[in-house]
């Protein structure tokens, strides 16, 4: 059981009505865009949730409703995750979280030096790279990965049960209707794009792009170690190089998915090619944007870009 959020109103000269009024104690409402506030709830035990990334935190509170409160500590579309530094407020945060959500697979470390510095023996933790049977060294970028997605609200639900049963048929309904209602435009364009465009070569700036790709039957041609490399930073090789610069200038590619969160020093030179080739580029980002959209509407917004990329591309409407 949880205590609820409170405020007391406490002086010398308190009388017995204001003792009444500190003593009901309120909850907090989080919806599906997180933040570090939301407003009251008046009734039930509330989850302090943290989510290290925005993505992870609207799905969390979009899945517990008024019986969760969410803070998400990456919500800066401006920020990199994976070279966040923790503030002071992050480790209190964490240190008061009930339930604390990190990516994992290499892609927040971060977050885990938080935790450990912030130790916690009623904490629950959802490692979702775990959780999926990812490891450091995989693609960590799983919520462009639908199955991920389904898995990740499923996960959520369970353990928001397990830590308040009187709320369990709240949060199957808040489940079921994120999963449904929540995501039908988000399923709906992924099996549009599937229906109209699969086996369409694409190309893309990182592997962001490689797990949604294929859930939208496109053919990613760019080599993998060159996704892999501008993720994770590191060199890319002459080879990978001219081999994505070759496949922009003949057009082997109809589009050329860019994320604009991620901008190594050759990306400009890449852009300017597919330009030039008279390629799409449409654009994808690492966290939510606009910071206070919820996880189905900012991926719907870049599913339809990426339809409309490739129906000019194509020519297919």
């Amino acid at each position: 059981m949880f205590r609820t959020r409170t405020q007391h109103v406490l002086t010398l000269l308190a009388s017995s009505f204001f003792l009444l009024l500190a003593l009901a104690s309120c909850g907090t409402n989080a919806t599906g865009s997180p933040s570090s506030s939301s407003s009251a709830s008046t009734k039930g035990n509330v989850i302090e949730v943290v989510a290290a990334e925005d993505f992870w935190g609207s799905i969390a509170a979009q899945i517990g409703g008024e019986h969760v409160h969410v803070t998400s500590i990456i919500t800066d579309p401006n920020a990199d995750p994976h070279a966040y530094e923790p503030t002071a407020a992050n480790a209190r945060t964490a240190a008061d979280a009930h339930y604390f959500i990190l990516n994992g697979a290499g892609y927040d470390p971060w977050a885990e030096k938080l935790l450990q510095s912030n130790p916690s023996s009623g904490r629950k933790v959802l490692n979702v790279g775990a959780l999926n049977g990812k490891h450091e060294g995989d693609n960590p970028h799983m919520w462009y990965n639908p199955d991920d997605v389904t898995a990740v609200a499923h996960k959520l639900h369970d353990d928001f049960v397990a830590l308040d049963a009187a709320d369990a048929t709240a949060f199957g309904q808040s489940e079921q209707a994120f999963l449904t209602t929540g995501l039908q435009e988000y399923h709906g364009l992924i099996a549009d794009i599937k229906a109209k465009y699969a086996g369409t070569p694409v190309g893309a700036s990182e592997s962001i792009f490689s797990y949604l790709a294929p859930a939208l039957g496109l053919k990613l041609i760019t080599p993998d170690s060159y996704l892999k490399a501008v993720s994770e930073g590191t060199d890319i090789s002459a080879a990978d190089e001219a081999t994505v610069e070759q496949q922009i200038k003949t057009r082997q590619i109809t589009i050329f998915v860019y994320n604009s969160q991620n901008t190594p020093n050759n990306i400009q030179k890449v852009l300017n090619l597919a330009k030039t080739a008279a390629i799409p580029v449409p654009t994808i980002t690492e966290t939510l944007t606009p910071a206070n959209a919820s996880f189905q509407d900012w991926q719907s917004s870049q599913l339809k870009g990426i339809q409309s990329a490739l129906a000019t591309a194509t020519g297919k409407k």
